[in-house]
């Protein structure tokens, strides 16, 4: 089985149900609703203009858009014509692109008008001159000279499970960024457990604000979603207002986000004069970032809704989650969803007990075998257990409770703060932190310190005034007095990645 088997599946239970629903929450482009069959048809016109164009299977195919109904009919025609679709982070400009396409080498970029300046300025120059750029601005040019060629199942080139469907890029916060190669079964593996683990049903809507290029918006939101047969509301973005007006207005079941837009609806629904009913609402799901336990709380109290947070990674899909039926444990990332082995060792890769902290370590069927052209760091990046079996090192650092097995992550290895020789875990900083009135967000990161080796140094964004007196006899109450902030710096936003992933590597160290 490939990915297109599966989403025929979903295809062909209800051909004339909406699949897509699309709405511009930036505002220049057109609200447009496709169903099943006309998603499938214009997929069909699409891969018949790729193969004219040249793009054969094993090619790599760039897509560089916002979320739009494009993206989707791209990637479908993508592995339609046995090609590899290599999705590339909006925000990513001259330097990213051009390491993404000079590494990925794709045939084809398809890309939106607006981005022809960025282009312009590395294709001949900095990339090879045989890149074919397309814009789904001018869809209809190109694809007139496709059409006439009827595209069927019978022209879909044979694509077995084992073949790559994707290479997805890494945010490269500590150096380039690396092509996770994931496979057809790869990707099936995930989407078939989350199916399971949150009782996907065909009659769900998805309210889906997420970033395609990124796996929480790609895999674990539309594949789902193309796999049962379900309807996608595709947003370009968050925007609080439309998000609530459809919540409670029956128009969602389903509701994916990361924790900054969760925070930013928490304030938003904090300010309204009537709480809304989101009767119509099954799941709300967090991940791509640790979610504040006060959020997660705040929501609850707001909404009467539990969130359910989840753990995953570009290279392993999704690996944890909190139960769809049972206890949500605020902070936990739950219990390994089926198919997934965890193990949280120290730093001789010796296993620990349960409740002991160290690194977790993953394998299973959906995690991916390998980086794109990078032995070595695919080496780097794995062991071997004594029966032969490989392990994916995360570079999480990770606690299992002893009695219910809910993970709990503690923070990434390389931000992990020792101060004479006592280890400091930035996120039980962080949260402690932000339950001060008036703190909005916390970064905490070790700096050099001559006396302690590392000490630990906070970010704040604030919304007023902050008496740095009555904040220090707080924190004095609540943590032991080493894991305490040596420096408080108030800056007016933390650096996020397009998934609000605080990007702690990009803070003005030292001062600002």
């Amino acid at each position: 089985m490939n990915l297109l088997t599966l989403f025929a599946i979903g295809r062909e239970r209800q051909p004339d149900k909406v699949a897509i629903e699309f709405k511009d929450t930036r505002g220049p482009l057109a609200s447009l609703e496709l169903t099943f069959s006309e998603l499938h048809r214009e997929v069909g016109r699409w891969a018949a203009a790729f193969v004219r164009m040249g793009v054969k299977k094993g090619d790599r195919v760039g897509l560089y858009l916002c979320n739009r109904p494009e993206f989707v009919i791209a990637y479908l025609a993508t592995l339609e014509v046995g090609a590899i679709m290599v999705p590339i982070n909006l925000r990513y400009r001259r330097r990213e692109l051009s390491h993404i396409l000079n590494d990925a080498e794709p045939v084809l970029l398809v890309i939106e008008d607006e981005h022809w300046p960025v282009l312009d300025e590395i294709v001949g120059i900095e990339i090879g001159p045989d890149l074919t750029v397309l814009s789904v601005d001018r869809s209809e040019t190109w694809l007139e000279e496709a059409d006439g060629k009827e595209w069927t199942s019978a022209s879909r080139p044979l694509t077995r499970g084992e073949e790559t469907a994707l290479i997805m890029y890494t945010s490269g916060t500590t150096g380039a960024s690396k092509g996770a190669v994931l496979t057809h079964n790869h990707v099936l593996a995930t989407v078939t457990g989350l199916l399971s683990a949150w009782a996907w049903q065909a009659e769900d809507v998805l309210l889906l604000p997420l970033p395609l290029f990124h796996t929480h918006g790609l895999v674990v939101g539309l594949h789902c979603a193309l796999a049962m047969g379900a309807t996608v509301r595709l947003r370009t973005g968050f925007d609080a207002t439309e998000t609530v007006n459809t919540l409670s207005n029956g128009g969602a079941t389903l509701f994916f986000a990361v924790p900054t837009i969760y925070t930013r609806l928490v304030d938003f629904l904090a300010k309204m004069e009537e709480a809304p009913s989101f009767a119509s609402m099954r799941l709300f799901c967090s991940g791509s970032a640790p979610l504040p336990a006060e959020i997660h709380s705040e929501f609850e109290r707001l909404t009467g809704k539990r969130i359910l947070e989840r753990y995953g990674m570009t290279e392993t899909g999704m690996n944890f989650s909190n139960p769809y039926a049972g206890p949500r444990v605020a902070g936990t990332v739950g219990t390994p969803l089926p198919g997934v082995f965890a193990r949280i060792v120290d730093r001789k890769g010796q296993d620990l007990p349960a409740g002991e902290e160290g690194e977790l370590l993953l394998r299973g069927s959906n995690v991916f075998d390998e980086y794109w052209r990078a032995p070595q760091k695919t080496a780097e990046s794995f062991v071997q257990d004594d029966l032969g079996n490989r392990w994916f090192l995360t570079g999480d650092l990770a606690r299992m409770d002893p009695l219910t097995g809910y993970v709990t992550l503690l923070g990434r290895q390389h931000e992990l703060i020792i101060s004479g020789g006592l280890n400091i875990y930035p996120r039980e900083v962080e949260e402690m932190l932000t339950t001060f009135p008036g703190i909005e967000e916390a970064a905490v990161v070790g700096e050099p310190d001559t006396e302690w080796g590392e000490a630990p140094v906070a970010y704040l964004v604030c919304s007023c005034e902050i008496d740095e007196v009555d904040l220090e006899r707080y924190c004095r109450g609540q943590l032991a007095s080493y894991k305490l902030p040596r420096q408080l710096h108030f800056v007016a936003a933390l650096p996020r990645n397009a998934m609000g992933k605080v990007q702690k590597h990009l803070l003005p160290r030292g001062g600002v």
